[in-house]
């Protein structure tokens, strides 16, 4: 589907913007971490919609400025975090993480909470129909998303310093999934019969309620456009390549061969977990990539060759990414060559990454209880926050000044959970496992 796009500034603040960008650019930044930390604020409101079940629920983001930044006019990226559009949250490590360090890298980053679950589920399972309504509310949530820092722009002010010529959308998994869809399902033949054209607030299924408002959907900032100028696919799919056509945007894709979650080609996907329930024939990144080379469109696609799902978040290959995306995006930032075997390191500030490394946290796997070692943070104030596997907040402590801090299970259920040390205006990231 080719695209028309509409110009949203005149053609003098274009070239401000560029020559501003490419001048940034000449001291290091988007290159490397310039900046030392990510001033992170939560919990914004973005929008509202109906979800899989009828309620509404407010949409939130969180936001992550470079710290110490004077730059009046900054790119933006919009992430979407995994969990099989039935968990996760914003505010996952590996969400936590990538928005900092794209935020030391010079860009404002975003990450998003969107509508979750679907019918059906437990029983007696979703079907494709079920599965294609959480995604398509999904991304009407992330078009949503997209539109809110445009309307900032004209209604608040730019209080973000978003550069809206550079918008950039990405996610990882299901927040790949969303990524793809929102870059490349913009036309009614490609949309399924059940998917709301009326204004309505249901589908024409039982259960596919808040798929109403056309393509953009109403989750927010109606009136304002939600193109990107790029995609960024981690580990996710489409539902049909088909829809990739000549004049279409950019992208980039990372997969592994041995991915069993979100087939690395063309195959059946289930919903993970427990895959249990086939759903349908999806497109991975492999065929994503694929059919970008065959229509032409400007791509980059790294093979991870091992057996995991969302290898990227993973030692080693998590830098990997964070560099090969970098170089990605700093071709449309700063002017440079395409070069999608670029396998350098980002160098530059890196306290963040210096002391993930030396916080420890054990027992680990733990029964009880388990402690977080604050040595390295010298008595100043420390938030501790626990989420589960859905990305829900099951523990809070505030204003910690001592060397060390207990978290007890309580009644927790086993499983694996995320740890984040929040000071300062930066988080670090753990997992930790109660058995």
């Amino acid at each position: 589907m080719k695209k028309i796009y509409t110009l949203i500034t005149g053609s003098c603040l274009l070239a401000a913007s560029a020559t501003q960008l490419n001048a940034q650019c000449a001291g290091g930044r988007y290159h490397d971490f310039v900046f030392p930390a990510a001033d992170v604020t939560s919990n914004i409101t973005y929008g509202s919609n109906t979800t899989f079940s009828g309620s509404t629920q407010a949409l939130k983001l969180d936001v992550y400025q470079p710290q110490g930044d004077t730059a009046s006019l900054r790119p933006l990226i919009v992430w979407a975090h995994p969990g099989s559009f039935v968990g996760g949250s914003k505010a996952d490590a590996e969400m936590v993480k990538i928005c900092t360090d794209f935020a030391k890298l010079g860009y404002v980053t975003a990450s998003i909470d969107y509508r979750l679950f679907m019918t059906d589920l437990p029983f007696p399972g979703p079907d494709s129909n079920d599965a294609g309504a959480a995604v398509m509310r999904a991304v009407h949530d992330g078009r949503a998303a997209v539109r809110y820092f445009r309307k900032d722009v004209v209604e608040n002010s730019n209080s973000y310093k978003i550069d809206t010529n550079n918008i950039y959308f990405g996610g990882i998994s299901a927040g790949g999934f969303i990524a793809l869809h929102l870059g490349y399902m913009d036309q009614w033949s490609e949309f399924p019969t059940y998917i709301d054209t009326t204004g309505t607030t249901s589908g024409s299924v039982t259960g596919q309620k808040g798929l109403h408002g056309g393509i953009e959907g109403l989750s927010g900032n109606q009136g304002y456009s939600s193109k990107v100028k790029a995609i960024i696919n981690l580990s996710g799919a489409i539902s049909d390549t088909a829809w990739i056509d000549q004049g279409d945007i950019p992208l980039i894709s990372t997969h592994a061969t041995g991915d069993g979650t979100v087939p690395y080609g063309t195959s059946l996907i289930y919903l993970s977990p427990p895959n249990t329930y086939p759903i349908q024939v999806v497109d991975g990144s492999a065929s994503v990539a694929a059919r970008a080379n065959e229509v032409g469109i400007t791509n980059c696609f790294r093979t991870y060759y091992v057996n995991e799902h969302v290898a990227e978040a993973e030692v080693p290959f998590y830098d990997t990414t964070v560099s090969l995306v970098r170089t990605f995006l700093e071709h449309f930032m700063c002017g440079t060559a395409m070069d999608c075997n670029f396998t350098a390191k980002v160098t530059g500030i890196n306290d963040v990454a210096a002391k993930d490394a030396s916080i420890n946290v054990y027992p680990n796997p733990a029964t009880a209880a388990f402690t977080v070692d604050l040595k390295e943070f010298n008595g100043k104030n420390v938030s501790i926050e626990v989420y589960d596997a859905l990305g829900r907040s099951v523990k809070t402590a505030n204003n910690i000044k001592t060397s060390s801090y207990t978290i007890n299970r309580d009644n927790l259920p086993k499983g694996m959970y995320s740890v984040n040390i929040l000071t300062e205006g930066r988080v670090y990231s753990k997992k930790v496992m109660f058995e």
